[in-house]
């Protein structure tokens, strides 16, 4: 006995659909990744007396630091400064980007990405 399924399930034009828009899909990641990581990003923190700059790769391109900041009995200041301002840059950077993916995959679970 043969199994029917509904008209637009299963068969061989189904499936060739499927494999081009899961192609179409995987292009449109890859440019996007490839613009993601040129973006420019900086980040402020202490009262902009630090100022991170990193690319869409999450590599530092730069740091600005106040003078006034930098004082040698209180070094432990600037230290938590470069520390705090770091990790909101990889933390907002690593949001933008899967908001960015998530716009194209319609939030599917694709291992590997994020």
């Amino acid at each position: 006995m043969k199994a029917r399924l509904p008209q637009g399930y299963g068969g061989p034009s189904n499936m060739q659909g499927m494999i081009r828009q899961a192609q179409k899909m995987q292009e449109q990641m890859t440019n996007l990744q490839a613009e993601l990581d040129e973006k420019e990003y900086d980040f402020t923190v202490g009262g902009g007396m630090l100022t991170i700059h990193m690319n869409g790769k999450k590599e530092m391109t730069g740091i600005e630091i106040k003078p006034e900041v930098v004082d040698p009995d209180d070094i432990e200041m600037l230290q938590d400064l470069i520390v705090a301002g770091v990790n909101e840059a990889v933390s907002t950077i690593e949001k933008t980007n899967a908001e960015a993916m998530n716009a194209i995959t319609g939030s599917l679970n694709i291992p590997g990405m994020f």
